[in-house]
C-alpha cells in the first residue's frame, strides 16, 4: 500500500525538522550566551585601559576569569614586553564542532600596546553538542519507536486485508462462513459489517437459487405423479450396473400398471394419475425392508424397483408383499387388475438390453397368470421371445376356450327422443378364471396379428348373449380393432354372420378408435356401409383427436361419435373446449350424427355438457361399469 511506504518517510522529515530545530535553538542559544561572554570581557577590560607592562602578566591576569583560543599582546615600545599565546585557527576535535561556528575576537589599544583576543567557545560549543546529540538521540528513538509501531500497526491492517481478500476470494466457491468479526476492527469495522451482510444476502440468493434448481431438478429427473426418479435416471442406473469394474448384485423388478389406458379413456387423466400414484405407495409400502431400494417411472405406465445386495431366493419375500398391496388395492378399486410385475436378478458387468429383454418376458409371463401376479425369470434359456410366445399362446387359448365376459357401462341419453346404446367390454380370462389385463390382451393380439380372431370371439360372444338371453333389451355397442374393420375376409364373415341374425343385428353398435378409422377412409366408408346394409350401426371412439376429424363426417358418416375424454375434462372452465365441442355438434347434428361425451367425471362437466346439445353423456359420473346380471356369460 501506498501509505506503507510514504508514512515512514514523511515521518523521518517530520523528525528531521525537529532535529533542525533543536540544533537551530542550540546554535542560537551558543551564540546569545557568547556574545554575552564577549561583552563581559569587553566590560573587564577597562580595569586594564592604562596597563603598561608585561604581556605574560596580562594573560595570567585574563585568564583568571577567561578561557583564551587565542591572546596577543604587542607592547609598542619594548617587544620584550609583547607576549603571543593560542592560535585563531579552531582547534576543537568534535566532529559536529563545525556545525557551531562562533567568532569571540576581540582588538583593543591599551596606554602602552594593542591586545587582540579570541575567546575560546569549547566548552560552549561541548555543552551545546551534547544537549544536541541527547535530543537528536531522543528524537531518534521515539521515531523509531514510531516507526516500530507503524510497522506493527500496519502488519496487523495487511493482515486484516488479507483477511477480507481472502474470504472475498472464497465467495466464488460458495464458502459462507461467518466473518471474524476480531479481524477486522477499528476503521475495517465498517468493511466487516459490509462483508457480514454481502454473506448473508449471497447465501439467501444462492440458498434460493438451490430450491429454485432443486425444483427443476425434481422436474426434469423426479416423476410429479410418483414422486419416483424418470428415465434419465433409470438410464445411468442401468449404465452402472454394466460397468464391470463396480462391484455389485441384486434384483431389478419391473412393474407394469396394466389398467392406466383403460382407466385413462374411462376415468380420465387425473384417475390415471391417482392410479399411478397409488400403485406407487404400493411399491413403496413393499420394499419399506430394503432401505437401499431405487425407484424409477420408466414409462407411462411402466416402473423399475433395484434392491440391492438381495439374493434371487429372498426375492419371493419381497414379490409376495408386493401382490398384498396390490390386491389390497383391487379390492377398494373393484378393478378386473391393478398391475404385473417381472423380477430378475443382476450383478456387475450385465447387459441393459439383455437385462430389459429377460426383464419384459417376465412381465409378459406374469400377465398370463392373472391379476396382479409376477413372475420370475433368471435367464431366457436361448429363447428371447418367450414372453411373448407365452401370450401367443395364451391368446390362442382363451381364443379356443372363448374365455370371456362382459361388463356393461350405459350411455345416458340427454333428451328423451334421443336412442343411444350400452356399451359392453370385453373382459379375458386365462384357464385358472383370473382376467388378464385387456389392453394387454389386445395389444398382444395385434403384435401375433391375432386381432381378428380375437375381434370375432367378441362379435360371437355378444350375439350368443342376446340370442340366447330374450329378456335383455336395448342396444349394445362393442369394441373390435380398425385393422380387422379394414379386413374384406372379416367384413365379409361380419356381414355374413350378421344377416343371419337381422333382429339382433340391429341392436348392435360397433365401436372402432377414430385414429384407425382414419388411416384408410376408403375401407372404413366401405365397413360402415355393409354394416349399415344388415342393420347395425358404427360408433367411432377417442374422436376429435385428428386435424381431419370434420372430414370424417362427410367421407364415412358413422351413426354415433364419442368425443375423446380430454374434451370433457374441465369443459366447465375451458373456453376452447367449449368452442370445439359446440362446433363438433352442430356440424354432426346437420348430417343426423349422434355426439356421446366420454370420461364425464363430475357434476360441473355434465350441465355444462348438456348446455351444449350434447346428444349423451358416459363416464364414472354417470355410471361405473359392471358384470352383466345374467348366469350363461361364457
Amino acid at each position: 500500500m501506498a501509505m506503507s511506504k510514504s508514512y515512514p518517510i514523511f515521518l523521518l522529515l517530520i523528525f528531521l525538522g525537529l532535529f533542525a530545530w533543536v540544533y537551530q535553538s542550540e546554535n542560537s542559544q551558543l551564540q546569545v550566551q557568547q556574545q554575552q561572554e564577549l561583552d563581559s570581557f569587553k566590560s573587564s577590560l577597562i580595569r586594564y585601559q592604562e596597563w603598561q607592562g608585561n604581556g605574560v602578566e596580562l594573560f595570567k591576569k585574563l585568564s583568571e576569569n577567561y578561557s583564551f583560543q587565542f591572546f596577543q599582546y604587542i607592547d609598542d615600545t619594548d617587544g620584550q614586553l609583547s607576549h603571543t599565546e593560542g592560535s585563531l585557527d579552531s582547534q576543537h576535535p568534535h566532529p559536529l564542532a563545525s556545525l557551531f561556528s562562533i567568532e569571540l575576537s576581540h582588538t583593543q589599544k591599551l596606554a602602552s600596546g594593542r591586545l587582540q583576543v579570541k575567546l575560546s567557545a569549547n566548552q560552549a560549543i561541548d555543552t551545546a553538542i551534547s544537549n544536541t546529540e541527547k535530543l537528536g538521540a531522543m528524537l531518534l528513538a521515539t521515531y523509531l519507536i514510531l516507526l516500530l509501531v507503524f510497522i506493527l500497526l500496519m502488519s496487523k491492517l495487511r493482515a486484516a486485508v488479507r483477511y477480507a481478500a481472502d474470504y472475498i476470494s472464497k465467495i466464488p466457491e460458495l464458502g459462507f462462513s461467518a466473518v471474524a468479526a476480531s479481524k477486522l476492527t477499528g476503521e475495517l469495522t465498517p468493511i466487516g459489517i459490509s462483508l457480514e451482510e454481502c454473506r448473508l444476502q449471497l447465501k439467501t440468493q444462492i440458498d434460493k437459487l438451490n430450491q429454485e434448481n432443486e425444483k427443476l431438478h425434481k422436474a426434469a429427473y423426479q416423476d410429479t405423479v410418483t414422486g419416483f426418479s424418470t428415465r434419465p435416471g433409470f438410464t445411468k442406473k442401468l449404465e452402472t450396473i454394466s460397468n464391470p469394474n463396480i462391484p455389485q448384485l441384486g434384483l431389478m423388478a419391473m412393474v407394469k400398471a396394466t389398467e392406466l389406458a383403460q382407466i385413462n379413456q374411462k376415468q380420465g387423466r387425473t384417475a390415471g394419475d391417482d392410479y399411478l400414484a397409488r400403485v406407487a405407495n404400493c411399491i413403496r409400502k413393499a420394499c419399506s425392508s430394503y432401505p437401499d431400494a431405487e425407484y424409477f417411472r420408466v414409462a407411462s405406465a411402466d416402473f423399475a424397483v433395484f434392491i440391492p445386495e438381495v439374493m434371487l431366493k429372498d426375492a419371493p419375500k419381497f414379490l409376495d408383499q408386493l401382490k398384498i398391496y396390490l390386491d389390497e388395492y383391487q379390492q377398494m378399486t373393484k378393478a378386473e387388475s391393478v398391475a404385473h410385475i417381472g423380477l430378475v436378478p443382476y450383478n456387475q458387468g450385465v447387459e441393459a438390453a439383455n437385462l430389459l429383454t429377460i426383464a419384459d418376458t417376465a412381465v409378459s409371463i406374469a400377465q398370463t397368470l392373472g391379476p396382479n401376479s409376477y413372475h420370475i425369470q433368471e435367464k431366457l434359456n436361448g429363447d428371447e421371445q418367450f414372453g411373448d410366445d407365452r401370450w401367443k399362446m395364451a391368446i390362442n387359448d382363451l381364443v379356443t376356450r372363448q374365455a370371456l365376459k362382459f361388463y356393461q357401462q350405459p350411455i345416458q341419453p340427454c333428451r328423451t327422443d334421443v336412442e343411444v346404446y350400452r356399451e359392453l367390454l370385453a373382459r379375458f380370462y386365462n384357464s385358472e378364471g383370473k382376467f388378464l389385463p385387456t389392453t394387454t390382451v389386445i395389444a398382444m393380439a395385434e403384435r401375433h396379428g391375432m386381432s381378428t380372431e380375437l375381434d370375432k370371439l367378441v362379435v360371437i360372444s355378444a350375439l350368443r348373449i342376446l340370442k340366447e338371453n330374450p329378456t335383455i333389451t336395448g342396444n349394445f355397442g362393442i369394441n373390435i380393432s380398425a385393422f380387422s374393420a379394414h379386413q374384406d375376409m372379416f367384413v365379409a364373415w361380419l356381414k355374413d354372420i350378421l344377416g343371419k341374425q337381422k333382429y339382433i343385428a340391429s341392436r348392435l353398435v360397433f365401436e372402432i378408435n377414430e385414429s384407425g378409422m382414419q388411416s384408410n377412409l376408403g375401407a372404413s366408408y366401405k365397413f360402415v356401409r355393409e354394416v349399415h346394409s344388415v342393420g347395425s350401426r358404427v360408433s367411432i371412439e377417442r374422436f376429435g383427436m385428428s386435424f381431419t376429424s370434420f372430414k370424417f363426417f362427410s367421407e364415412v358418416r358413422p351413426d354415433f361419435i364419442k368425443l375423446d375424454g380430454s374434451y370433457t375434462s374441465n369443459i366447465d372452465e375451458d373456453s376452447n373446449n367449449k368452442f370445439f365441442v359446440r362446433m363438433m355438434v352442430d356440424v354432426a347434428r346437420r348430417i343426423g350424427i349422434r355426439v356421446i361425451a366420454t370420461s364425464v367425471e363430475r357434476q360441473e362437466e355434465k350441465l355444462t355438457l348438456e348446455k351444449l346439445l350434447i346428444d349423451g353423456l358416459q363416464g364414472y359420473y354417470i355410471a361405473q361399469p359392471q358384470a352383466m346380471a345374467i348366469t350363461d356369460q361364457i
